[in-house]
This record gives structure tokens, sequence and C-alpha cells, in this order.
């Protein structure tokens, strides 16, 4: 029955995205924030599809902790579900992502559009000042810029790896800085088909002033973070019960 429920999740997910993708080529004609309220929508039916195909629901935590205006949210990266679900819950959000990700047909073309802040991990130092200078752009005019700071997905429970892109972001852009935990990996594990029925809890933590010293902010991110992680991942693997959860990854891997 997992399987079963889960194929038709992944089935659905995609032939959604692919609807939307379709249907709301007109959109790139207007302005960011009528596309912007698009991927609000399409992010809303894909976790309606979750919960009514699959059995995971969302539950959310700390909304008023969202700073308003600009602010760096600082989010743990277990699995796609974050690229998507969290758009909902931003007034005006924009990603760091990948460079290449903005040459997808169709994908990377509403990417464009909503201004996303690309960042070419090959391009060394002067890819990084790029990739500053806009998402200080963006910060100015009032967005959330969303980043994960460990840089890719990490399994759940698994030792914190965080960068110090990060550090660099929040000295430049002078503005709020919101830890936000989460326990998605266990029910949309990464690199895999199934999707575990159960509660996906994510946490908006209490934002980080501007203004510590660069050096700081990692150590407190993750003295922040890690503990309301391990928390949810145990609320996580108690509802689980018997279901196998993805095991963590070693120190070092």
């Amino acid at each position: 029955m997992l399987a079963l429920r889960s194929l038709a999740f992944n089935v659905a997910f995609y032939a959604n995205l692919i609807v939307w993708l379709i249907a709301c080529l007109p959109m790139l004609l207007l302005p960011r924030r009528m596309l912007m309220a698009v991927a609000r929508a399409w992010a809303r039916t894909s976790l309606w599809l979750l919960r009514v195909l699959a059995g995971t629901r969302l539950e959310v935590r700390g909304v008023s902790n969202i700073p308003q205006g600009g602010c760096l949210a600082a989010c743990k990266h277990q699995s796609m579900w974050e690229t998507f679900a969290l758009v909902p819950f931003f007034s005006d959000p924009t990603f760091i992502l990948k460079r290449e990700l903005m040459f997808i047909p169709f994908f990377g073309w509403y990417l464009w559009k909503a201004d996303m802040v690309p960042v070419d991990r090959k391009g060394g130092a002067r890819a990084m000042v790029r990739m500053t200078e806009k998402a200080a752009e963006e910060a100015r005019d009032g967005r959330q810029i969303i980043i994960f700071p460990e840089g890719t997905r990490r399994p759940p429970g698994a030792e914190p790896a965080y960068k110090y892109g990060i550090a660099h972001l929040y000295d430049r852009l002078g503005v709020p800085c919101l830890p936000v935990a989460l326990n998605s990996g266990l029910f949309w594990p990464r690199r895999r088909f199934i999707r575990r029925p159960g509660t996906i809890v994510v946490e908006f933590l209490p934002p980080i002033p501007p203004g510590l010293p660069r050096d700081s902010l990692v150590p407190t991110l993750i003295e922040t973070i890690e503990p309301a992680a391990r928390r949810l991942h145990a609320e996580g693997l108690a509802e689980i019960g018997d279901a196998a959860p993805p095991q963590p990854e070693r120190a070092g891997a």
C-alpha cells in the first residue's frame, strides 16, 4: 500500500507541475508578484496532493517569528519538499539556488521571472560577489532570501555541515536571519520514491537580529536549529513507528 500511494502521489505531483508550467506561460508577461501568487497556489495544490494521496500532512509552528520585510531564512535541507512547501509562508520569497536550474526549459523561465538568486558553484570569488549583490538587491526590495546553509540535502539525523557562505550573506545584507528547522526527510526521503504518511513539521524559530560578528553566525545557527531539528526528528520517528527511517550519514560522509 505504501508503494502504491507513493506512486500515485509522484505521478500526480509531476503531472500537476507540468500542467501549471504550461497553463501559466502567459504569466511570464505579467509582473513578478503575480507570478509569485501563482507559485504559492501551485505549492498549496502540491501539499494537498501529498496529504490526500500519500497521507503526509503538514504542521507549521512559529509563523509569528517570520520578520516583516527583508530577511535571510536559513533552512534545514532534507528533501525536495522544502523547495516548494515553504513558499506560501513568505510574502515575497526568493531562493538562492544552483545556476544550472535557471537553464531548464519552462521551469528555468519561471525562475528567471521570479528573480531567484543563482549561484555558480564553480565560479569562485567572482560568482560569490555576483550572488551577494543580487541577494542584497532583493533584500532591499523587502524580499525574503531563502538559503539552505548546508548547501545540499542531508538525511535526517546527519551531523550538521553548515557552510560559511551564509555568514558572508548575513554580514553583507544587514537583515534578520530566520532559522528554520524541519523533519521532512523522514516522510519525503531524498533520492527515494517513497512518501511516508505522517506529519511533516516545519518550525520557524526566533530570528537572529542583524549585527552579530560574522564568525558568530554559524555557531549561533547550529545552537538554534540543531536542537529543534533533533526534537522534530524524534517526533517524526515516534509517528513513523515500525517503518524504517532513512539512516543518517556518518561524520564526514
